[in-house]
C-alpha cells in the first residue's frame, strides 16, 4: 500500500516538519508541496492524491474554502495552529485535526485514522463464482458483505449501520464514502439512509418500506427520488 500525499502549506517551517514526518513512514509518499490552494487544484488535475494535509488560513483561498470547490476531495487531515475551526472542519469529513507545533506521536494517530479509512471498505470480486461484495472492518476483523444481501445502509454520524437479511453490523465508517463504493442498484434517499432499491416492498411519496422498516425519504432527495423509483 502506497498513500500519495499533498501538503497545502504556507508557512516553511511547518512544510518541513511534515515532510520529515511523512518519510519517516514507509507507506506515505509526498508528491507535491503547495503554499496556496490554487496550485493545490493544478497539482489535483494531474496527479491521482490520497491524502491532503491542509492548513486552513492560506493566501487568496481558505482551507475550508478549497475543500468547498472539490467534488470528491481526498482524504484530508487539517494542519493548523487556530483550535476553533475544529467542528467546523469535520462538516467537510476531514479525517483529523492536528493544531501546531505537530509532535510526531499526534502525526501517527492521525495516520492510523487515515488507515482506516483507506482500507475500512474493500470492494471484491476474486473471481466468477463469487457474488459482488465488499469487507468491513468490525474489531479489527475483516467480514464479507455479498452487495445483494443488504437492505440499507444508515449513519450514525461517524460510524454506519448496515442491515442484510441475516444481520446488522456496525462499522466506523462515513455514509458519504460508502456510498460511493456502492453499484448502481443503491440509492440514497435521505442524509442518514442508503437502500438496497431490489429490497424495496413499498414506498410513498414520504417513505420507502424495507424488510418491514419505514426509512424517510429527505426533502432535499425527494424529486429525485420518486423520478427514479416512479421511472
Amino acid at each position: 500500500m502506497n498513500i500519495k500525499c499533498l501538503i497545502v502549506e504556507d508557512e516553511p517551517l511547518a512544510v518541513d516538519i511534515i515532510r520529515d514526518f511523512i518519510s519517516q513512514v514507509p507507506f506515505l509518499q509526498l508528491v507535491a508541496v503547495c503554499n496556496d490552494a490554487f496550485s493545490a487544484m493544478e497539482v489535483l488535475k494531474k496527479e491521482t492524491i490520497d491524502l491532503i494535509f491542509l492548513d486552513i488560513h492560506l493566501p487568496k483561498l481558505k482551507g475550508l474554502d478549497f475543500l468547498s470547490t472539490l467534488k470528491k476531495p481526498p482524504m484530508v487531515v487539517i494542519t493548523t495552529a487556530y483550535h476553533e475551526f475544529a467542528l467546523k472542519s469535520y462538516e467537510y469529513n476531514v479525517i483529523d485535526y492536528l493544531l501546531k507545533p505537530i509532535e510526531f506521536g499526534r502525526f501517527m494517530m492521525a495516520i492510523s485514522k487515515v488507515l482506516d479509512r483507506n482500507i475500512l471498505v474493500e470492494p471484491t470480486t476474486r473471481n466468477g463464482n463469487e457474488k459482488p461484495s465488499l469487507f468491513v472492518t468490525v474489531n479489527k476483523r475483516k467480514i464479507r458483505i455479498a452487495f445483494d444481501q443488504i437492505l440499507y445502509i444508515e449513519s450514525q454520524r461517524e460510524n454506519i449501520k448496515i442491515v442484510t437479511e441475516d444481520k446488522t453490523i456496525q462499522t466506523r465508517y462515513l455514509i458519504s464514502d460508502i456510498e460511493s463504493e456502492l453499484p448502481s442498484g443503491f440509492l440514497r434517499i435521505h442524509r442518514s439512509f442508503i437502500i438496497n432499491i431490489e429490497k424495496i416492498e413499498a414506498f410513498d411519496s414520504a417513505t420507502v418500506e424495507i424488510g418491514k422498516k419505514e426509512i424517510p425519504i429527505g426533502r432535499s432527495y425527494k424529486d429525485f427520488v420518486l423520478a427514479k423509483l416512479s421511472g
